[in-house]
This record gives C-alpha cells, sequence and structure tokens, in this order.
C-alpha cells in the first residue's frame, strides 16, 4: 500500500528532496538491485542489532525501493513496518514489491522525516539503512523519529565510517579527481561520511533524547556488479560522477573515466567487482 500526498520538506532539506524525487531515484530504482546487493553482507548485523520481533510495528527511515521495510515486515509477521523516503519513484517500486511478495503489513509514505507528523508512541522499533546521513538538521530528525516510538523504543543505524576504510568511495572519488585536490566536506554537512565520528553521532543521539547509544564496527566487502563491464555502468550512471566530472574538459574527463575503469577492474575478483567498505552498526533507546 503506498500513501500519495502532497509533501511538506524542512527547508534544510530542499536539496535533497529534489535530489531523490528527481534523477537521484529515479536512477536508485532503476539499478535497485544492485543498490540493494552492494550491502547485502551488512543486513545480519544490522537487523541482529533492531531486534526485531513478530508483533512489532517497525519504521524505516530512508527506506528506497523497500528491500529493508519487506524484510522487516517479515519478522514482524504479526506487527507492521512502514517505510518512508523522499522520493516518490522508490516509494512507487517499494509498494510494487511488496505488493508481490504478498507482504500486507508492510506499507510506504512519501515523506521528510524530519518533520513529518508521525502518531505519537505508535512504533517500536525505527531502522534505517544507509539512509540517516542526509538530514539538514540531524537532532531535529532524530528528535521527530524518537517522537515516533514507544518509550524504550528502539533505534537501529547502519552508517559509514571513515572514508579512509571505504575503499569505493577513496578509488572512485580519487579517480574522478583527475589531479584536482581533495576536499572533505564540512563534518556537519549532510552525506554519506556525517554519522562516521562516534563522538558526533553520540552527541546528536543523546540530544535528541535517545539513550544507550552504541556503536559496533563492522566492515565487509560492497558489491558493485556481476563483472567490470557491469560494476564501469552501474558506477558512471550515479549522480555524484557527474558531478565530479563536471567542469572537466574533454581529455581530463576521458582520463578521469579511464582511470574508473581501471580501478574497476582491478577489483573485479571474478564473483563480482568488490571493494572493501567500513559502516558503524548504531543502537540506541528512545
Amino acid at each position: 500500500m503506498t500513501e500519495t500526498q502532497a509533501v511538506r520538506v524542512a527547508p534544510s532539506n530542499a536539496d535533497a528532496f529534489r535530489a531523490w524525487d528527481g534523477g537521484d531515484g529515479a536512477y536508485w530504482t532503476a539499478e535497485e538491485a544492485i543498490f540493494d546487493d552492494s550491502v547485502a553482507r551488512y543486513r545480519d548485523r544490522f537487523f541482529g542489532a533492531a531486534g526485531i520481533t513478530a508483533d512489532d510495528r517497525v519504521l524505516d527511515i530512508g527506506c528506497g525501493t523497500g528491500h529493508t521495510t519487506r524484510d522487516a515486515a517479515r519478522l514482524a509477521c504479526s506487527g507492521s513496518a512502514l517505510g518512508v523516503d523522499l522520493s516518490a519513484r522508490m516509494i512507487e517500486r517499494a509498494s510494487l514489491r511488496a505488493a508481490e511478495d504478498g507482504l500486507d503489513n508492510a506499507s510506504f509514505l512519501q515523506a521528510d522525516a524530519q518533520i513529518h507528523a508521525f502518531e505519537p508512541d505508535d512504533f517500536d522499533v525505527a531502522i534505517s539503512r544507509t539512509g540517516a546521513m542526509f538530514f539538514g538538521d540531524p537532532v531535529a530528525a532524530f528528535i521527530n523519529i524518537r517522537r515516533a516510538l514507544r518509550p524504550a523504543g528502539r533505534l537501529s543505524l547502519l552508517t559509514w565510517r571513515e572514508m579512509s576504510g571505504n575503499h569505493w568511495f577513496l578509488e572512485f572519488s580519487g579517480a574522478l579527481l583527475a589531479g584536482r585536490e581533495r576536499s572533505r566536506p564540512p563534518i556537519d554537512a549532510p552525506g554519506p561520511f556525517s554519522l562516521a565520528d562516534p563522538e558526533r553521532v553520540t552527541t546528536i543521539l543523546t540530544a535528541a533524547g535517545f539513550s544507550d547509544v552504541n556503536l559496533e564496527a563492522a566492515d565487509e566487502l560492497m558489491y558493485f556488479g556481476a563483472d567490470a563491464d557491469d560494476a564501469f555502468r552501474f558506477v558512471h550512471g550515479q549522480g555524484f560522477v557527474a558531478f565530479m566530472l563536471a567542469g572537466l574538459d574533454k581529455s581530463a574527463r576521458a582520463g578521469a573515466l579511464d582511470a574508473l575503469r581501471s580501478s574497476i577492474d582491478a577489483y573485479d575478483t571474478g564473483q563480482g567487482v568488490l571493494y572493501p567498505s567500513a559502516a558503524w552498526v548504531i543502537s540506541a533507546r528512545a
């Protein structure tokens, strides 16, 4: 089931909404299988931290095309799972996949979880698999999520650790820099590494009213395609590649893409293109 309505978005999330409800969301929808497979090796650790039981009501933040929501709905077989995302396309695909799987207890909503008026004390657990790092105001977002949780409700997040442990990011961005100096975004700016610092994570969640904040390091290989051709096509189509190639002349652009392809070739194991990655499995109590 999909709920459609006019989407109210916090001003600090306006850019994210334009991206995820636009080209980025369309690409993630088209490539849903690879995006889901890319982080599949983290599944057991992530859901183990969530501890979803049969009667739980689950809130999935940044659910994308709904893979984690469907997994949560299967675990909460006598409860329910609600997936929330900024992307209309991904929400539509998520609803379709749940219907195909016969999951009547999975539903989806296009909304900004930072400000959406969830029913208070409505959920037993909130989860987010690599979807919680992009809030414009993370404290406000997690306050809103905490309000939606019942007393002692649980929070389970999968976020990226420091750049140095994420070879996929270093390799891709290094190739596309084409000799330009690497710049690091501010630690408090939305992005894949905005929740990489344990002290910042603890500060944000504590300020939002969570307790018992715990971060466990997890290291897994990240999948980008069945072979180098598949992976290059997949990576080349992502929005960050176009962003990093912007401003390069024809020669520099060609060189950057050659460097990207060389890196992908080097990580083709014969059983998929696999890059080392490093994440936090974060748990907390409302």
